[in-house]
C-alpha cells in the first residue's frame, strides 16, 4: 500500500486555521504544465494566491488537486493548482503558516519513512537572517 501524502491535509489544516483566526490565507504556488491559474499573474514561475472564502467561489482542497474559481481584474477565472506545486500556505496578515521542501529534493536526499516536515539546517550560521526575496518563513525556535 502506497504511503498517504501529509501535504493536502497539513493545506487544509492551515487553511481553515487561518480562516477560523479571521485570517487571510495565501497560497504560494510554483506554477508549471499542470497548474491553471492566469498565466499574467504569474511572476518568476511562481504566483500568490488569496484561498479566503471571499475570494474563491467552488474551493476544494483535494488530496491531489486544488480547485476554485476566483476574480481576477473583476473577471471569473478557473483554477487548477496540482497539490505537487503548492510551496507553501500561510497567512498574510503575520506571515504563519507551512512552506514545504520541493518535493523531488526530499525524496532524493531522505530515506523513505524518514521525511519531516521541518528540515533543520545545522550549517546555517545566521537563522535569523532575512529571507531572500522577501517571502515570509518560519524557523523552529528551540
Amino acid at each position: 500500500m502506497a504511503e498517504r501524502s501529509t501535504k493536502p491535509y497539513l493545506i487544509r489544516a492551515v487553511h481553515e486555521w487561518a480562516c477560523d483566526s479571521g485570517l487571510t490565507p495565501y497560497l504560494s504556488v510554483k506554477v508549471d504544465e499542470n497548474t491553471r491559474v492566469p498565466a499574467e499573474h504569474v511572476r518568476n514561475g511562481e504566483i500568490v494566491l488569496n484561498l479566503s472564502y471571499d475570494a474563491t467561489h467552488k474551493l476544494t482542497i483535494g488530496q491531489d488537486l486544488i480547485q476554485f474559481s476566483a476574480r481576477f481584474g473583476g473577471v471569473s477565472r478557473e483554477c487548477s493548482i496540482p497539490v505537487a506545486a503548492v510551496q507553501g500556505i500561510f497567512a498574510r496578515e503575520n506571515g504563519q503558516g507551512l512552506f514545504f521542501p520541493e518535493e523531488s529534493q526530499v525524496q532524493s536526499t531522505v530515506p523513505p519513512g524518514m521525511q519531516s516536515s521541518s528540515p533543520e539546517k545545522p550549517d546555517d550560521p545566521k537563522p535569523d537572517s532575512p529571507a531572500p526575496g522577501g517571502r515570509p518563513r518560519l524557523q523552529v525556535v528551540k
